[in-house]
């Protein structure tokens, strides 16, 4: 299997700064041995505007269509796309152009969020709230990703793992559309394995593979304090590592990955940049056969 990396150096999507540095402190280490990307956002005043529910909207779908026609010429010429965030919204197009290359895939959604809002259930317009349902195709949320007609991926083949800070609108959202959840809870109450298992079950139901999304605030943030949004009493550090190792050990149906919302601004002592690096090493070192 060939990789290359993506630095999808966006924090458009949400109202802190940071995400957008994060990419590059991760594939630093690694321009040696894999062919790297930067796809960098426009340099804006980024909206804080409390009444602004689609905040940066225009800037964000220049950058999804950048990073969306990167990733479908890295998939065309033959390699594995991993894309590095970056905040959450990244995922819209670097899943979207696995779909449209793979035409059928199921989505994994590991997060401690729901990601799940569009813009009639958003309460503060950060569009990192809204990838999931994106790229779903859920009610307006197409508006996301006008640079793509078509596919979707099947909310039926659609997973949420690790949830446990999920807005009230986007739950209903999430409930309305059918997708799985998997909470922390479940996590911790049925093993990692047990979860994994049924999440492939379900995405991998009459698809051609996965795209994986792992969203690094899925670990509990004393843990793994950089990232720009915390969620309090998350996965431990076995759990963060065994979703990985059970991603890599199974990635023959894995057509993409991302690893996003590492922010170097919030971190303490390089913790969660180590975290995310051992993350990729895990998933990337592991053997193809």
């Amino acid at each position: 299997m060939k990789y290359s990396l993506i630095n999808a150096c966006c924090d458009l999507g949400v109202s802190v700064d940071g995400a957008n540095l994060g990419a590059k402190a991760i594939t630093k280490f690694y321009k040696d041995k894999y062919k790297v990307y930067d796809i960098e956002e426009d340099k804006i005043e980024k909206s804080h505007d409390v009444n602004d529910l689609a905040k940066n909207l225009k800037y964000v779908n220049k950058f999804n269509e950048k990073l969306y026609n990167n990733n479908l010429k890295v998939l065309n010429d033959g390699y594995f796309p991993i894309t590095i965030g970056g905040d959450h919204v990244i995922a819209i197009s670097s899943s979207l152009a696995s779909i449209k290359y793979h035409n059928n895939l199921g989505m994994i959604w590991i997060d401690s969020h729901g990601d799940f809002n569009n813009f009639k259930t958003t309460v503060t317009g950060n569009l990192h709230g809204l990838p999931f349902a994106a790229l779903t195709n859920f009610h307006d949320t197409q508006l996301l990703s006008e640079f793509h007609d078509h596919p979707y991926y099947n909310f039926k083949n659609s997973v949420l793992v690790g949830a446990r800070d999920v807005d009230d609108g986007e739950l209903i959202n999430l409930k309305e559309a059918g997708i799985t959840i998997f909470t922390t809870e479940d996590i911790r109450k049925y093993g990692v394995k047990y979860i994994m298992d049924k999440a492939y079950e379900i995405a991998l139901n009459n698809t051609n593979g996965i795209h994986v999304s792992y969203d690094v605030d899925v670990i509990d943030p004393i843990i793994a304090p950089g990232v720009s949004i915390k969620a309090s009493d998350g996965i431990n550090l076995n759990e963060a590592y065994d979703i990985m190792r059970y991603v890599a050990e199974n990635k023959n149906v894995v057509k993409s990955l991302d690893i996003v919302e590492y922010n170097p601004l919030k971190d303490i002592d390089n913790k969660t940049l180590k975290i995310c690096c051992k993350l990729l090493d895990i998933f990337i070192e592991k053997n193809d056969d």
